[in-house]
């Protein structure tokens, strides 16, 4: 299933870096943009969740919470925000339960592995629709942020 703008943001439950429980219900009223990334520690994935640390009062400035997704443990995830300083949310998706709803999972990504999120990015706007949506095939791309922040710009316009 792919998603695309109009669609009904896939409702989650999952554990954050901080073993608390995040809903994405619980952010009805405010701009997400939903990160999903293959797996902490890895070149691609910090230099994509550095950018967004460094520009985090751009996406405040849109109203928007960040928060970014991947297969990881809570506790892998943790020393992954502590080491690299992320100041957004980190959210493990271990059960690989809201990857494959929102059509960002990988069966079989490389060595071996398989269920691993896809690198992806969607904006859910304040009533849960999905106003932009990117699912990348290949995790060595970034998503277009350019389109995240126009995707934004025009919820606050």
């Amino acid at each position: 299933m792919t998603l695309k703008k109009g669609d009904t943001a896939p409702a989650f439950s999952l554990f954050s870096s901080e073993k608390e429980q995040i809903n994405l219900e619980d952010y009805k009223g405010k701009n997400v943009v939903i990160l999903f990334f293959p797996l902490a520690f890895t070149s691609v994935c910090t230099e994509e969740l550095c950018s967004i640390r460094d520009e985090l009062a751009v996406y405040e400035g849109f109203d928007a919470e960040v928060m970014a997704i991947s297969v990881d443990s809570p506790m892998t995830l943790a020393k992954f925000k502590e080491e690299q300083g992320y100041n957004f949310t980190l959210i493990s998706d271990f059960n690989k339960e809201a990857s494959r709803s929102y059509g960002a999972l990988y069966e079989d990504f490389v060595l071996g592995m398989r269920g691993v999120s896809k690198r992806a990015a969607f904006v859910v706007d304040k009533n849960g629709t999905i106003q932009y949506a990117e699912v990348l095939e290949n995790a060595g791309h970034l998503p277009n942020f350019v389109k995240v922040k126009e995707a934004l710009s025009a919820l606050i316009a």
